[in-house]
């Protein structure tokens, strides 16, 4: 495993650690009633786009030609607009334990993906990592149903759990699609746009909530909270999957995605509202030995390496032969 590879497991394990505290901390502002879920994402958005374009100012411009601006356009839809706004909604249909389960489709969908679009092959490994890699986010999420049990499912539930399952579909295809396309630019130029363009779709939708939130209710908490999703899990995450993503294969950096209930569940044991046991030990070594199973599958360059030195053998042993 090469340098470049190494950085980008770190990338996408930084970034998934960082969704995974978004998580708790969200849930924590919006119990006092004053934050709604679509102003979480509008201020992730808005807040995100101002520093991406702050930083901007700091290194080399880059000439972005018009119809790459497209592509920008669309990948914003997919990872940002289309992701977080079906995400908000469908689990606002359904209940946090069924939208955390339909999550772990996330990897599959990719992996899938990958097979169609860029012809990366299914192997035994890497379906096996997959499976091993939900069954420990599973572990966690069900071990946690006598908690999130309280919470009932909405009346439009199946719309919900839908709409979850189309958040998943919309990122799987945003990090197989966009693959190659993220290596022309910077990270800071690509998320630049794409945050612009994302804030210009839900403008219409986000001045009511904005101007309807009491902001003197906040406390320093809620502010210091709101603080970290904008930067952290948005800004600095959004960063760190344009590395994981230049460096490593779909199905793997979408395998990451099983570190998001394993931090949540941290977060628990560390605020009380849960304790360390066997099945979480359990979660850890299937969701991480998935992604080593995963890691260590074939690629489509290995898979054409191999047949290559296949054709080499073969023309050499003919070559034999004839001289023979």
């Amino acid at each position: 495993m090469n340098g470049s590879t190494w950085k980008g497991h770190g990338a996408m394990l930084g970034a998934n650690v960082m969704w995974g505290l978004m998580s708790p901390l969200a849930k924590l502002v919006m119990a006092g009633g004053v934050v709604v879920p679509l102003l979480v994402t509008d201020l992730r958005i808005f807040g995100a786009m101002l520093l991406f374009w702050l930083f901007s100012f700091f290194q080399r411009r880059e000439r972005v030609p018009l119809r790459d601006h497209a592509k920008l356009f669309a990948a914003s839809l997919l990872a940002i607009v289309l992701n977080q706004e079906s995400f908000i909604f469908g689990v606002g249909m359904t209940s946090p334990v069924d939208a955390s389960i339909i999550t772990t489709s996330m990897p599959l969908l990719a992996m899938v993906l990958a097979a169609l679009f860029l012809g990366e092959p299914i192997t035994g490994k890497k379906v096996l990592g997959i499976v091993a890699g939900a069954s420990g986010a599973l572990l966690l999420i069900l071990g946690g149903t006598h908690q999130a049990g309280a919470v009932p499912r909405g009346d439009n539930f199946i719309a919900g759990d839908l709409l979850v399952l189309f958040a998943q579909l919309c990122y799987a295809l945003y990090i197989v699609l966009f693959k190659h396309f993220v290596e022309r630019y910077s990270p800071v130029t690509i998320m630049k746009w794409m945050f612009t363009y994302s804030f210009i779709c839900v403008l219409p939708f986000s001045l009511r909530t904005v101007a309807d939130t009491q902001w003197a209710a906040l406390s320093l908490r809620d502010i210091g909270a709101l603080g970290f999703i904008v930067v952290g899990s948005t800004f600095l995450s959004y960063i760190l999957v344009i590395v994981g993503q230049r460096s490593l294969r779909p199905t793997v950096a979408g395998m990451y995605n099983y570190v998001q209930p394993l931090v949540a569940s941290i977060v628990a044991v560390c605020w009380g509202m849960d304790r360390f046991n066997l099945t979480k030990v359990l979660s850890v070594v299937l969701i991480f030995g998935g992604v080593y199973l995963v890691t260590r599958s074939r690629s489509r360059a290995d898979v054409e390496a191999a047949a290559a030195a296949s054709a080499q053998k073969q023309a050499a042993a003919e070559r034999g032969r004839d001289e023979a």
